[in-house]
């Protein structure tokens, strides 16, 4: 059965615009969601009165119509000199926990907002840390949170990240195994990183990922380089790779990542869902109505 391809665009690639100018935008545009990055310049996770401005974005998100998956994926949200740090994996328990603590305050924000999925990511393995010891500090942090969003409703999407400690599906799954299998601990799959880090093809990523599919990341890249780029400035095939997603049952979002794009925001982000939709299988897709609202 196609399951119909829910497309959105992350808050990442619109950083010079306001978070409410934003969503309006992809709203007439026609996405069906949005990849929302907590951070300083959108919903800042550490400034006052979080739940209030969450209100907000609800209440925005329901006007527009437009569904949501929470992102925790902010260069410098927790340290102005460290991008993405200090991560899961870091030496200092002090530091370990500022990131558990953003991922805690994601995961009562996606709760909120009625989100898909709260995404996260493992960290680079620090210099001097042993393999093992890494998968221990990433098994010990994550399987807190993962209880936590069982309780609240919200799976926890892990995603695998070239030269991470967490960079495969196979690690995804080792991950996964060492907690127990968690019903609440899901997989965000980067289309992209896949033509990285995977020895397989992605459409066949998608299918090998499916059971476990919470959040789904798209954009171009060429083999090997971890580079976000525009749709066609890659070498992905991406008729296959959206056919294998419609026929999963996948029913989240599928959201543009392009951060080192915010300059041309706009354009970028109609430049894609054009594309997205010209590549997709038919009936996967809403298709705009000439002369109406899409």
């Amino acid at each position: 059965m196609i399951q119909r391809i829910r497309f959105g665009y992350g808050t990442n690639g619109l950083t010079d615009l306001r978070l409410d100018d934003a969503l309006g935008m992809l709203a007439d545009l026609g996405y069906d969601g949005v990849g929302l990055t907590l951070d300083h310049m959108h919903l800042d996770p550490l400034a006052p009165d979080l739940a209030t401005r969450t209100r907000h974005i609800a209440r925005r998100l329901d006007a527009l119509g437009l569904a949501v998956t929470v992102e925790t994926g902010a260069r410098y949200v927790l340290d102005p000199r460290h991008k993405h740090g200090p991560s899961l994996l870091d030496p200092d328990p002090e530091r370990r926990a500022l990131r558990t603590g953003l991922l805690t305050r994601a995961v009562q924000v996606a709760a909120d907002l009625g989100a898909h999925a709260v995404h996260c990511f493992s960290g680079i393995t620090p210099d001097g840390t042993d393999p093992d010891t890494a998968w221990q500090r990433l098994a010990d942090t994550l399987g807190p949170l993962a209880d936590l969003a069982a309780r609240d409703g919200v799976p926890l999407a892990v995603e695998p990240e070239p030269g991470h400690l967490l960079a495969t599906l196979a690690d995804f799954h080792r991950l996964r195994s060492a907690l127990g299998s968690p019903e609440s601990l899901g997989l965000t799959l980067d289309i992209g990183h896949c033509l990285v880090v995977e020895p397989e093809p992605p459409a066949d990523c998608v299918r090998a990922a499916a059971p476990w599919l919470r959040h789904v990341q798209i954009e171009d890249m060429r083999p090997g380089v971890h580079e976000h780029l525009p749709f066609g400035d890659g070498e992905i095939d991406f008729p296959p790779v959206l056919d294998a997603l419609a026929a999963t049952g996948y029913q989240g979002l599928t959201v543009v990542e392009l951060p080192r794009h915010s300059h041309a925001g706009p354009d970028f982000a109609e430049r894609s869902l054009a594309f997205l939709r010209a590549a997709a299988p038919q009936a996967a897709v809403r298709l705009p109505v000439p002369g109406g609202t899409p």
